[in-house]
């Protein structure tokens, strides 16, 4: 049973969810990342290991989407997978301090570390899209996704911050401590967020005896695991939309680990410079992620045909942004590197946010009950690209500068090959987001509307 949609309080609610889920991410990829190569002198390698397989691990996204799916309720889904990623990221600030005295035992628990941290972030992240995606109107799904994605940027930015100062003066001790107060404060704001946010309209009476056992009856006619995901799988939208996610996401992140050695190997860039770089990009990003949720010059369009512009476009976008890079290596000198950067980081930003929002819309279309299975399938999909992408982008710079020996060749061979794979995955956007003529077409408010107007709405 769904209750009211959720009003702007609400979706701000969720998130906070998502920034406390960002919060242990950042600490747990990155500054523990940094730990292990700087202070402990350990192989890049290892770190890079670890995040992968916690992205390989989220391939368990579609049995949390199915579960939440059989019980029709997404909060435990939520809190219990923050409370595993909160001890998978307490549990790898222990590793990474153990690794300082035995580096074989640290790795051991590390494995297992980041293990806890995928369960826990596809349990979590997928019920929380799924949460959305059943809750939140039509109209305002794109501000949404926005609002929410924005948030989870603050809690990397936050977290960054704020860690990096209490870890000074370095000890493993301290790693420690830091991660537990990050984690317990994450895992805090989540039960405060979520609490009474799912449950019904203080006008509902409780269901009956009959409904409840008309509930149940449902939830035990619900096929298994397998047979749930054959049926989804068999859906042309879902099939098409599953591979629009992994073609695009592998675009997304391939360039993540090429970029800012790029800058330094062929531009000349220092460490510095490159790491502004690198926050060049992401302001590019959120300006990307803002124009979705803000612009006013849409019209009145149905909201797919909407959303399947930005998507289509921002793919198109990203790989003239590639190609242009790729370019610039031939021209250091005078190229402007950090306006082409900044423009990758807007197309990246926009097609990102237009996709997700299109995910929101698509989890409810096909058979009931499976938009929890549907969200699952779409994660998974995300998380093997995202696993894949920047060891892929590597390999392929690696293999292109041995044959070709020049840097600056290799980078741009690469950088216009992920340029191909961008506008591959706008052509799969068209037609994974096709309009459907039996669906009605419905009218949408621009996005200037819903962000200046909508947003004194106080209804619940």
């Amino acid at each position: 049973m769904n209750g009211p949609d959720f009003g702007w309080s609400g979706i701000v609610r969720l998130g906070l969810v998502q920034t406390a889920l960002g919060a242990i991410i950042v600490l747990t990829t990155s500054t523990i990342n940094r730990v292990m190569v700087v202070e402990l002198a350990l192989p890049a390698m290892l770190p890079g290991i670890l995040v992968a397989l916690h992205h390989i691990v989220q391939l368990s996204r579609p049995h949390f989407g199915y579960g939440s799916d059989v019980g029709r309720r997404r909060t435990p889904w939520i809190i219990g997978g923050m409370l595993v990623l909160a001890a998978g990221g307490i549990l790898a600030s222990i590793a990474t301090a153990l690794m300082s005295h035995s580096t074989a035992q640290g790795t051991a628990l590390a494995v297992l570390a980041f293990v806890l941290i995928g369960f826990g972030v596809g349990s979590a992240g997928t019920s929380l899209l799924t949460l959305m995606a059943k809750r939140v109107e039509q109209r305002r799904k794109a501000a949404a996704a926005t609002i929410v994605w924005i948030m989870m940027i603050a809690g990397f930015a936050i977290t960054a911050g704020l860690a990096g100062h209490f870890l000074e003066p370095y000890s493993p001790g301290r790693l420690i401590l830091v991660t537990t107060v990050v984690a317990g404060c994450a895992l805090l704001v989540t039960v405060v967020s979520l609490y009474g946010l799912e449950g019904r309209s203080p006008g509902q009476e409780p269901a009956g005896h009959a409904q409840a056992q008309s509930l149940s009856a449902e939830a035990a006619s619900m096929p298994r695991f397998r047979e749930a995901l054959a049926e989804v799988w068999q859906e042309t939208e879902a099939r098409r939309f599953t591979l629009f996610v992994f073609v695009s996401m592998l675009a997304y992140s391939a360039q993540d680990l090429i970029l800012e050695p790029y800058a330094g190997m062929v531009f000349g860039m220092t460490p510095g410079e490159s790491t502004q770089l690198s926050g060049v990009q992401h302001g590019g990003v959120l300006v990307g992620m803002l124009l979705v949720a803000v612009t006013g010059s849409l019209g009145r369009s149905a909201r797919e045909a909407v959303l399947r512009r930005w998507v289509v476009g921002g793919c198109v976008a990203s790989g003239v942004a590639l190609a242009g890079i790729a370019y610039g290596g031939f021209r250091p000198d005078s190229w402007p590197l950090a306006s082409n950067v900044f423009c990758l980081g807007v197309a990246n930003g926009a097609f990102a946010v237009a996709a997700i929002a299109s995910m929101m819309m698509l989890a409810s279309h096909g058979q009931a009950h499976r938009e929890g299975l549907r969200m699952g399938l779409w994660g998974a999909a995300q998380a093997i690209a995202f696993g894949l992408g920047g060891f892929v982008g590597t390999v392929a710079f690696d293999l292109a500068r041995y044959v070709l020996e020049q840097p600056a060749i290799a980078y741009s061979l690469v950088f216009s090959l992920e340029a191909c794979v961008f506008l591959v995955a706008a052509w799969l956007g068209l037609t994974a987001l096709r309009s459907d003529p039996a669906r009605a077409p419905r009218e949408l408010p621009s996005f200037g509307e819903i962000a200046m107007v909508n947003v004194m709405d106080r209804s619940a």
